[in-house]
């Protein structure tokens, strides 16, 4: 059942290495980012390490490629175009080299003659150095794009997200157009051939490869498409797509078997539906232990966490004692909360927290430095955070340590503290997440959970537990 990657994982960039196959996202505005994830079945997927940590601005649709035995990675951030390399996909990466070059959504390709080159968003592409890390020349026009008829309800035309692919004596290109966003019908996956990466390209009969068309759909605004082969010669699309009624999860990521016809086109097979049961592939089983608890053993940040618009090395801790992390701001919006990403529709999420100084603990549920509410706990008091509307709701049942909890039911959100562990109390105040999303808040991102550290001194966090509810 999809999605594969259930959560805030947009733009997926999949790659095939002999029998691995490795995926990245947009990571936007949470660092460290351009986490790499390994499967050996495309269904199960394992966290391998972030690709991307030096802040660059929001970073977004990147394409994970391998050259000659080394990975590369090149990504949009900041109005240029970045590349990240290591010689092994568990790193270590470079430090991101820029291109200096605008545009976004870059798409690597090669040519018979070995040469490469970058796609981008206007159909257009520039010729890469040997080596990948600088542009060699300008860019040429190439692929216009799909005619969308004009009676279809689209957030704008937005060419974006071009991937590559050579297949017998034909370039395939697989692109995103209609807008990632707005209306249920606008965004959708388009295909076009050729016989050069100068064009002219033929459009797909079977155009929009993928498509809503109904308000009814549980999947929407489907687009921004990889396809790819596996060990076993089949054919798979990667994807991205908005869930009906929770659309605060961001885009998760899709996967459809596509089939090649007769005259050389791609298309997903009759009787294939996105939200109905397909076959798996037909691979090695994976296994995989990730999951979301954190009891902050170790001295690394497990690979869920980024902190909000920053990494600052030096104002966290892991000391076998917990996650300490310096109180920053006066307001979850602009404490750079630490974020991880839930992957279902209801859950409770707990956290121990130890209060030192003027610090307010808080465990939020967090879009942007303007849109959260969470429950809030300084040395004495609990406190209701509604939309940066703050409550007193319990006071002096704090003494510098207390226990959190979020009971999030299909976007109704109700608030717990214990003192023990053992006995919660639910707070009055609840509040409700459903509209926190892209279409009202602009931004491509999504609900979060979030640690915060508020103020002056600073918090320490234990027993991190999430618990799906079914």
């Amino acid at each position: 059942m999809n999605p594969i990657f259930a959560g805030d994982y947009p733009d997926p960039s999949i790659l095939r290495d002999g029998d691995n196959y490795y995926m990245v996202h947009s990571s936007f505005e949470y660092y460290p980012g351009l986490l790499v994830w390994h499967s050996k079945d495309l269904i199960n997927w394992k966290p391998v390490t972030h690709a991307l940590h030096k802040k660059v601005g929001s970073v977004y649709a990147p394409d994970l490629v391998k050259y000659k035995n080394k990975f590369y990675i090149y990504f949009p951030a900041n109005g240029t175009n970045y590349v990240v390399t290591a010689d092994s996909i568990d790193g270590k990466w470079t430090e991101p080299i820029d291109l200096k070059i605008g545009n976004i959504d870059p798409g690597h390709i090669t040519d018979e003659q070995g040469k490469r080159y970058l796609f981008f968003s206007d159909g257009g592409f520039v010729p890469l150095s040997d080596d990948g890390l600088s542009i060699t020349g300008n860019q040429k026009s190439s692929y216009k794009g799909w005619p969308i008829p004009r009676d279809w309800s689209i957030e704008c035309f937005c060419l974006e997200g071009p991937k590559l692919i050579k297949r017998g004596k034909y370039y395939y290109l697989t692109v995103a157009e209609g807008g990632t966003a707005g209306p249920v019908t606008g965004h959708m996956v388009v295909s076009a051939r050729s016989k050069s990466l100068s064009g002219p390209w033929e459009n797909a009969p079977h155009n929009p490869i993928v498509r809503a068309t109904s308000l009814s759909e549980k999947w929407r605004s489907k687009g921004h498409a990889t396809i790819i082969d596996d060990v076993k010669g089949n054919w798979w699309m990667v994807f991205h797509a908005y869930e009906k009624d929770f659309y605060n999860k961001g885009r998760q990521t899709m996967l459809l078997p596509i089939e090649w016809t007769k005259d050389g086109w791609y298309k997903v097979p009759a009787g294939i539906t996105d939200s109905e049961p397909i076959r798996k592939p037909d691979l090695a089983p994976s296994k995989t232990d990730f999951k979301l608890d954190d009891n902050f053993e170790g001295d690394q940040l497990k690979p869920q966490w980024a902190f909000f618009e920053e990494l600052d090395v030096n104002r966290f801790k892991l000391d076998g004692n917990g996650l300490s992390v310096k109180a920053k701001g006066n307001s979850i919006g602009n404490s750079s909360p630490l974020l991880c990403i839930p992957e279902d529709h209801s859950y409770t999420v707990d956290v121990e927290v130890s209060i030192e100084g003027k610090a307010t603990a808080g465990l939020a549920l967090f879009y942007n430095s303007t849109a959260s509410s969470g429950i809030l706990a300084n040395n004495e008091d609990i406190i209701a955070d509604l939309r940066g509307w703050q409550v007193r709701a319990e006071k002096e049942v704090v003494n510098k340590h207390v226990f959190l909890r979020l009971k999030n039911i299909n976007n109704t959100v109700d608030m717990y503290y214990s003192v023990d562990g053992v006995k919660w109390n639910k707070i009055e105040n609840s509040f409700e997440v459903s509209g926190m999303h892209h279409n009202v808040l602009s931004g491509f991102l999504s609900l979060r959970i979030g640690l915060c550290s508020i103020g002056e001194g600073k918090v320490t966090f234990k027993n991190f537990k999430y618990k799906p509810i079914k």
